[in-house]
């Protein structure tokens, strides 16, 4: 695997991996995750020391938001990337005394066969995460737990207590023509808490920040 970036967004703790593919007339081929590159790569933070033990894949149609999704007892954080169509991903702080705490941002990932690199975004534990889709779409998404539906929580991703002010101006307009449209969630996430709904629940004190 060729580390070609790696770069932090809003949220220092999230970090966009991006790698090489090796093209020729043929096509191409790439690592998609090299355990020993990351574990060398002081600049990638949590994500260098983090142990992967299951591999998911989802297919989701175009307009469907996902999430916010986040567990604990364990704990899971996410190495997820797009294989093909078009994701927004969406990561929101909910550690406790976090000056972001309650912010949310997104990350534009589309996919193509064509491009010469491949991206991964790393979710460490203390976000919520989930995505939306501006058109048909398969991501592969790695964990480092197992997931335990009675530790598990989400907010839900039209809560208007969401603060999007961190968020790219042109990725918050893409997800409001979404979420005003004909977006499709589950039950689940419709139900999930706002924001001040989960800083009010015990489990909330189960992410806290550290500096």
């Amino acid at each position: 695997m060729k580390i070609a970036q790696i770069k932090s967004l809003d949220f220092p703790e999230v970090k966009v991996v991006t790698a090489e593919k090796f093209s020729d007339g043929r096509g191409y081929f790439t690592e998609t995750y090299n355990k020993a590159e990351f574990a060398e790569n002081i600049n990638l933070g949590s994500l260098s020391t983090a142990t992967f033990i299951q591999n998911n894949e989802s297919y989701s149609k175009k307009n469907v938001i996902r999430g916010l999704h986040f567990q604990w007892n364990p704990y899971i954080a996410k190495l997820v990337r797009s294989i093909e169509g078009h994701m927004l991903d969406l990561i929101l702080d909910i550690r406790k005394n976090s000056p972001t705490f309650g912010k949310i941002i997104a990350y534009d990932m589309p996919a193509s066969a064509k491009s010469n690199f491949l991206e991964w975004i790393w979710i460490p534990v203390g976000f919520a995460h989930g995505n939306c889709f501006l058109e048909t779409t398969r991501i592969e998404y790695l964990c480092t737990g197992k997931w335990n539906p009675k530790t598990e929580a989400g907010i839900n991703p039209l809560s208007p207590d969401i603060d999007w002010s961190l968020c790219d101006k042109n990725l918050r307009k893409r997800f409001v023509e979404i979420s005003r449209a004909q977006p499709i969630l589950s039950d689940k996430d419709l139900k999930g808490h706002s924001v001040t709904d989960w800083n009010n629940n015990p489990d909330s004190n189960n992410f806290t920040y550290s500096k």
